[in-house]
């Protein structure tokens, strides 16, 4: 392949259960396509295959845990690799018109959004933090599966179902407690880890649940100012605006599962957090609506979080809402 200078060359991939649809983007169009299978040989070849090149940018989509091996190893090659948000790449390829659905034109896509939006690099997550995120999503799926299965034994009133779920129930309380355990382990042999739950857990409204869910899906908190840490959260506001017409802001966007988690710690905080309170009673008083009012305080907690890591200085009632933030 000829390379030209203009822009420089961006590489999209589209990763599923057995391969991976590369696309290499330059000069404003794809300039080649082509696959390899998702193995240690297919990438062991993409590596060799890409490093001479020296892309701008190796842009992966999130699908479900699939890209997290394919991103390691193209990282650990040293290639700049970005783990971008599916929602985002559609509604750019929507935008395009690209309302076809194949694994090749969705790295086409991906090379494409990855040129036009030139996505900040971050580091990738290391071994432990992977390990942390599955074990802490591992937990989040077996308690929705305990509370599908309580609703179930609430409808049903035949006695052999009832005891067939209580059977299961006990199964998975069983599950839940080892792998509580486990996640204690990777907390307790983590020093660094153990200083920033102890830090988060010193806000008021956040508890271990919700500390060690940022741990391992936010690590960024405590690295990044607060509107950026609130744009990866999903809450940051944006608006729909067009001409003069001016609709009203919202939050999306962003990782689903730090949002949920935050919005929680807020819903305990705006009763016990001195601050937070404060600012909820100001916000009521102010006519906005509790899940506006809510959200606000999901933020204002997640920008005292990461300060708190940044400086690594724990909560202190004393401490004045500007001087926790700044």
């Amino acid at each position: 392949m000829e390379r030209t200078a203009e822009g420089g060359l961006w590489v999209g991939i589209d990763v599923s259960k057995d391969r991976l649809d590369v696309a290499l983007h330059e000069g404003g169009a794809t300039v080649e396509a082509f696959a390899v299978p998702r193995d240690a040989a297919g990438l062991e070849a993409l590596t060799a295959r890409l490093g001479p090149l020296q892309p701008r940018l190796v842009a992966l989509e999130a699908t479900g845990g699939f890209e997290s091996i394919a991103a390691a190893g193209l990282a650990g090659a040293g290639l700049p690799v970005v783990v971008v948000n599916p929602a985002q790449v559609r509604s750019f390829a929507q935008a395009l018109g690209r309302r076809a659905k194949t694994d090749p034109i969705d790295a086409a896509v991906i090379a494409h959004f990855a040129a036009a939006t030139q996505p900040e690099l971050r580091p990738l997550p290391d071994e432990q933090t992977r390990l942390l995120a599955d074990l802490v999503g591992r937990r989040r799926q077996i308690v929705q599966m305990m509370v599908a299965e309580g609703q179930r034994k609430r409808r049903l009133t035949e006695p052999r179902l009832q005891r067939s779920i209580e059977r299961l129930l006990a199964a998975l309380q069983k599950e839940l407690s080892e792998l509580d355990g486990e996640i204690d382990d990777q907390i307790r042999g983590t020093p660094v880890w153990r200083e920033k739950e102890a830090l988060l857990c010193s806000v008021p409204g956040i508890g271990k649940r919700i500390a060690r869910t940022l741990l391992a899906e936010l690590p960024e908190l405590g690295q990044l100012d607060r509107r950026r840490i609130a744009s990866l959260a999903g809450l940051a506001p944006w608006t729909r605006q067009s001409g003069q017409w001016r609709g009203q802001s919202r939050i999306g966007g962003g990782r689903a599962v730090v949002r949920s988690a935050v919005y929680i710690g807020a819903m305990v905080a705006a009763r016990r957090n001195p601050v937070l309170k404060v600012q909820r009673e100001s916000l009521r008083a102010a006519g906005k609506p509790p899940r506006v009012a809510l959200i606000a305080i999901a933020r204002k907690l997640l920008t005292i979080l990461n300060a708190i890591l940044q400086s690594s200085t724990p909560w202190r009632t004393t401490t004045s809402a500007k001087e926790q933030t700044a």
